[in-house]
């Protein structure tokens, strides 16, 4: 299983609005993303890096010891102060503690403050230290996919207000509010050609240069601080009283994956939503209704889940909510066919929830929402989305991917699985049933898609079910491609639309060919096409992504179904907890510490791969949590 590497493992700290602050463990940025102050200026949005690091050192008598390290182009690391990390600890921020040479140590920690764009901070000696700390912003202010570069725009002054140094790079990007309680000169520098390995290694632009405008200076007599705020953010309250109150907010939850499931739930508009992924994802539809029942509803924060499903149910068109809101605010993406159904599965456990009372008007909110949907897919709509004279549903058209297997690399569709795909199927069914319990209309379209879906899909040749049938709406072909897919008629859903001797069956293939220690593989090894490894330029890796890598959310359904099939008592419960969730929770810190990651290798040791902070495997990883308890 994974260790933890300084070099690559990831913290973050999110601020509830969709910006947030994160790095690696010893200090030295490896992505565009790594940032002390990223500001979603329109929540949970248009993301900006403002500050992306500082560079720190003590002026001491007897010389300068630095407290950070950069790496530069081609690929060499200056200054060493990575190298005087004595521990690090992610609890219940990031904090370091720093060995000097005379032995004395310092302490440094890092704090985004839940609901402002605000980060703070702070270092303290053991024992007092006779000398200064020395402290230089590095700033961009730039979208943050983006790279920075030298050029004659940027604004190095800094306006002074007491205790405040505001700096405003460019026109159009937030002012960066800095308070210390130090001492501000300006030094105006360009620091050229820092080096982003995992950029790199992802074949992107991997080059940057950063703006410093001036140097903080600290006597380490007293605790330093430094609070750097984005726009009108208040930074006037004492940081030690922030702390605190940072402090109690995070013991109030139960566990690391408690903890971890806050990083997610964020504000848009008078709502809320769910954050994807950090560093790079937004708000996608069907990761947020995925998501929404780990996170909130098995996760202790049911009212949450009221108002991110009531937010998102407003959004319905022809039948479809969107899969994801773009950055640049442009209009909503309607191209995905789950999204939807995992809404009406959503808003049903929502409805059902012990520790929610939905008033009148947010169940007719949910209700219209469901109707729309049913309604929508069963008469047809985009990208031909429609309910099939089998009563099961078909979609898909050439060129486009819309289900959860999505990748796309140019005009390339990786897995296009156009036709009647089994999850697909699964969750319409489910849909249809949880519909018939708002307006019986839904009745017989149930009962006719139960009857063809146990007729159709069953692959007797295999044992298991075909991934897709009437495979490119060809009545007749099928794929029988041995993917995690099918899991899902036999569990993660209310209902199992697989419950004889099948199920069994289907579970043994999926555990035979697709588990791992890190969650369920997207290909059988051995299949056409199989990828044992998610690296390399973006060609590559998507064509690996739903081609065998391990995707740690599915882990959920499989260990539900698991139970499922073995007894469904407390014993099969606790062999499931033991066999499958333990080795996937050993995950929560070699990529990001205290989350789960977005994907992992096919191939043994199945490294981290994706986006190291990732919503629906903490969200899985929650809801199996109280499961198998």
């Amino acid at each position: 299983m994974n260790t933890i590497d300084n070099r690559t493992a990831e913290w973050l700290e999110a601020d509830g609005c969709g910006g947030f602050a994160s790095g690696t463990i010893d200090g030295i940025r490896t992505r565009r993303y790594h940032a002390l102050l990223l500001n979603a200026t329109n929540p949970p949005t248009g993301r900006m890096v403002l500050v992306n690091g500082i560079e720190g050192w003590l002026e001491t008598p007897s010389g300068k010891v630095a407290l950070t390290s950069q790496r530069y182009a081609p690929d060499v690391v200056s200054l060493n102060g990575a190298e005087r990390i004595e521990s690090f600890t992610g609890d219940p921020w990031p904090q370091w503690i720093f060995r000097l040479p005379g032995g004395q140590t310092i302490e440094h920690g890092i704090l985004a403050v839940h609901g402002r764009a605000l980060t703070v901070l702070y270092w303290r000696a053991n024992p007092r230290l006779d000398g200064k700390l020395m402290v230089r912003p590095l700033i961009s202010g730039r979208d943050y996919h983006a790279l920075h570069h030298e050029n004659p725009a940027f604004n190095f002054n800094a306006e002074r207000t007491g205790a405040h140094v505001i700096f405003r790079p460019y026109s159009g990007v937030p002012a960066i509010v800095a308070r210390s309680n130090g001492s501000y000169e300006s030094q105006p520098e360009w620091y050229r050609n820092f080096f982003y390995y995992a950029e790199n290694e992802r074949g992107l632009d991997c080059i940057e240069d950063l703006a410093s405008p001036g140097v903080f200076s600290f006597d380490l007599t007293s605790e330093a601080f430094l609070v750097l705020a984005a726009g009108d953010a208040d930074t006037d309250e004492p940081p030690a009283s922030i702390r605190e109150d940072e402090r109690a907010r995070r013991t109030e939850f139960g566990s690391r994956l408690h903890r971890a499931a806050d990083a997610y739930v964020v504000r848009r508009a008078a709502g809320k939503t769910i954050v994807a992924g950090y560093p790079w994802f937004t708000d996608w539809g069907r990761d947020t209704f995925i998501s929404v029942r780990g996170l909130c509803m098995a996760g202790g924060r049911p009212k949450d889940a009221r108002e991110i499903l009531l937010e998102w149910s407003d959004h319905v068109s022809e039948g479809m909510l969107p899969n994801r809101f773009p950055d640049a605010g442009d209009s909503p993406e309607y191209n995905s066919v789950d999204a939807s159904l995992w809404f009406i599965v959503a808003a049903d456990e929502l409805r059902r929830h012990p520790a929610v009372s939905l008033s009148e008007a947010d169940r007719r909110r949910l209700d219209d929402a469901c109707g729309k949907i049913l309604a929508g897919y069963a008469a047809g709509t985009r990208f031909n989305i429609h309910a099939d004279s089998d009563g099961l549903l078909a979609a898909g058209v050439p060129g486009l991917q819309l289900t959860w297997m999505d990748a796309k690399a140019g005009d390339w569709v990786v897995t296009p699985r156009i036709g009647k795909p089994v999850e697909i199927e699964a969750l319409w069914i489910n849909a249809l049933q949880i519909g018939e319990r708002i307006d019986p209309r839904w009745s017989d379209l149930y009962r006719k898609a139960v009857a063809a879906f146990q007729s159709r899909f069953w692959n007797e040749r295999r044992r298991c079910l075909y991934d897709v049938i009437d495979v490119d709406h060809e009545s007749g072909k099928l794929d029988d491609s041995i993917r995690p897919n099918q899991i899902f008629a036999v569990g993660g859903l209310p209902t199992t639309v697989i419950d004889d001797a099948r199920a069994r069956a289907i579970v043994d293939v999926v555990e035979t060919h697709l588990v791992t220690p890190a969650g369920l593989r997207s290909l059988a090894p051995g299949e056409p096409g199989y990828h044992p490894h998610y690296q390399g330029e973006v060609n590559d890796r998507d064509g690996a992504y739903h081609q065998g890598t391990v995707w740690p959310w599915l882990m959920g359904p499989f260990i539900e179904a698991w139970i499922r099939t073995h007894g469904g008592d407390a014993d099969a419960r606790t062999i499931a907890r033991s066999r499958f969730f333990a080795p996937m929770i050993a995950l929560l810190d070699p990529a990001g510490t205290g989350h789960l990651p977005e994907i992992a290798d096919g191939d043994p040791p199945h490294k981290p791969r994706g986006c190291p902070f990732q919503a629906w495997s903490v969200g899985e990883a929650l809801r199996i949590d109280t499961l198998t308890r």
